[in-house]
């Protein structure tokens, strides 16, 4: 039987640059599964996904981060791409708002580049997780164990390397938003 989450609201963080199968795959698992998606970005109107670096998709924004806060969710998910987790690190609301699902105790799911905002909010040492291996060393200085796994999970954070990794990514993070309090 398939994992439901109905009645779950998860916000997608993302901006320009977003590793476009990285936002659409996991956001198509949550909607199929019941539960309400939000995507949560450092400005309004749309943003523009990448496919490696070619200009993919616009999505629309439907609520900026300065408006958001983590108890209007139950779960938070981090695309990659290159300059999408590197915009968001840079901006101190975005960071705000990752922290607060750490805070809170809620899942946290980051693909590929997405971990590095987790660096930024502080929330990765003394954990174990996986990222695009280009990361291994800033995850290390921050004080985390990296894997090099298709999935890993470490107390409600999932973590995964790259887009081949999506199907148990997706599978992984529905499994944790569904055992949440």
């Amino acid at each position: 039987m398939a994992t439901s989450i109905s009645g779950k609201r998860v916000a997608f963080l993302a901006t320009d640059g977003v590793e476009e199968v990285e936002y659409t795959q996991p956001r198509k698992a949550v909607e199929e599964a019941g539960g309400t998606a939000e995507l949560v970005s450092i400005r309004d109107g749309e943003i523009q996904a990448v496919n490696h670096m070619d200009k993919a998709g616009t999505y629309p924004v439907d609520k900026q981060v300065k408006d958001a806060a983590a108890t209007d969710y139950d779960a938070l998910v981090l695309p990659g791409g290159v300059a999408n987790p590197d915009f968001l690190r840079a901006d101190p609301e975005a960071v705000r708002f990752v922290r607060d699902f750490f805070s809170a105790g809620k899942p946290v799911a980051a693909i590929c580049h997405g971990p590095w905002t987790l660096i930024e909010a502080g929330v990765v040492d003394g954990r174990t997780l996986t990222s695009w291996p280009s990361l291994r060393t800033d995850l290390a200085n921050a004080g985390a164990t990296w894997v090099d796994e298709q999935v890993f999970v470490d107390d409600g954070l999932v973590t995964s390397r790259r887009p081949d990794d999506l199907p148990a990514f997706c599978d992984k993070m529905l499994e944790e938003i569904a055992h949440a309090k």
